[in-house]
């Protein structure tokens, strides 16, 4: 797996939506705004709630890979992060992230943790190393 730089775990915690892509297995793309995306203190692993997932969910059961993009105002960098998922809707971690999530607000359903493992981290600013891997 790969682990984020200091730098880039700096970015990652001024992120407040992040868009998420998945594909199908058969490549039909589709990408969501997430909010609920917590780097773990690894710098390798991404905990994701699955509130809302319809397409997102159905491609993660079908082709566990995608891809975050962190960019914003207050980012210094640009990064595609992608890695492998897997779905949990029980056990320890699910369990301690259905927690979270419910006391960032009662609304929240917590319907499943999707846990990425960060696989590659490409360059997204624009010029000569857009689209490079980092990591």
């Amino acid at each position: 797996m790969v682990k984020l730089s200091n730098e880039m775990k700096e970015d990652f915690a001024k992120m407040k939506v992040f868009p998420f892509a998945t594909a199908s297995k058969g490549g039909e793309p589709n990408v969501v705004p997430i909010g609920i995306c917590k780097l773990q203190e690894d710098g390798e692993t991404i905990w994701i709630a699955d509130n809302y997932f319809y397409k997102t969910r159905q491609n993660l059961e079908e082709n566990p890979r995608g891809a975050i993009y962190v960019w914003g105002p207050e980012v210094k960098g640009c990064y595609q992060i992608k890695g492998d998922f897997e779905v949990k809707t029980e056990g320890e971690a699910y369990e301690k992230m259905y927690k979270m999530v419910k006391s960032i607000g009662e609304r929240f359903p917590a319907k499943a943790l999707v846990i990425m493992k960060i696989t590659d981290v490409y360059e997204c600013k624009s010029g000569a190393e857009a689209g490079k891997k980092i990591l």
